[in-house]
């Protein structure tokens, strides 16, 4: 039972971390670090927006994560603030966000939202 266990959070972390490497890859934008893919939203900015996009969660502040995209280089900064930020890189738009709401649920989340948005 506790070899099973420990196969299944393997594999969790493993598909965490191919998510991470998959949209640094696809997107040419590094993750802030310890970020971790959220499936559910992603799909939902994906069909209800209909745009190409990657979300991630973090524990850390708005301004820990704007600091870290600030030094990407390559990266133009839009707009910072206390409660998120917005950064540019090409065609990719990333928007960082706390609290936020859970558009499916409506429940307003306390943690940081990092949206990843390939603009057509």
């Amino acid at each position: 039972m506790k070899s099973r266990s420990l196969a299944v959070l393997v594999l969790i972390a493993l598909a965490a971390s191919i998510n991470v490497v998959g949209a640094e890859e696809k997107y040419g934008v590094t993750i802030y670090e310890g970020a971790k893919f959220d499936a559910e939203t992603s799909q939902f900015v994906i069909t209800q927006m209909k745009v190409d996009a990657a979300c991630y969660r973090t524990s850390a502040t708005p301004s820990q994560v704007n600091e870290f995209y600030k030094k990407q280089p390559g990266m133009t900064e839009v707009h910072t603030g206390v409660t998120g930020g917005m950064f540019k890189k090409g065609d990719i738009t990333i928007t960082v966000q706390s609290p936020w709401m859970n558009m499916k649920t409506g429940e307003h989340m306390k943690d940081t939202l990092i949206s990843v948005v390939k603009m057509q």
